[in-house]
């Protein structure tokens, strides 16, 4: 299933799961340090971030655990598929996200990775608190209820 787009955006990897097992509160929006052939693998979209997360690393936040394939036309100049790449946020953003994971028991959590319509890569952030069982639950009975409205409404005409 190809991803979808939205105007001046072009998504290369959604982290679909991430709204069933967080509430999330709060999104935000941070650039990626990426190498060459980083950057020329994302293009191609077959990046994964289902596993993965963000945190503070020294006075930074990284994104670990995000599978970004090698570029097979690199040979040896090629990266580390999961190698802890660095969020650019301005200092006010990483601090709150920071304390918040610390202080309050949130987590960050790569909703999407996507171009911007300059062509640069981003992140979509999202702060969220993990959801218990009942809540998951409580999220499929809604989903499964708006797709049996949506299916009836449709049957109406």
């Amino acid at each position: 299933m190809a991803p979808k787009t939205e105007p001046g955006r072009r998504v290369v990897a959604d982290n679909r799961s991430a709204r069933f097992h967080y509430a999330i509160e709060d999104t935000f929006e941070a650039g990626i340090a990426l190498t060459g052939t980083e950057v020329k693998s994302l293009r191609g979209g077959k990046a994964t971030i289902g596993e993965s997360y963000a945190g503070p690393s020294g006075n930074d936040l990284m994104l670990f655990n995000a599978y970004i394939p090698e570029y097979l036309e690199a040979n040896r100049f090629n990266h580390d598929t999961k190698r802890p790449r660095r969020l650019l946020l301005h200092r006010r953003q990483i601090n709150k996200l920071i304390g918040a994971t610390q202080r309050q028991g949130y987590t960050v959590i790569p909703l999407k990775i996507y171009f911007n319509d300059k062509g640069r890569a981003k992140v979509e952030l999202g702060l969220g608190k993990g959801k218990q069982l009942h809540d998951k639950r409580e999220s499929v009975k809604q989903r499964d209820w708006q797709r049996d409205k949506a299916r009836l409404m449709r049957d109406k005409g």
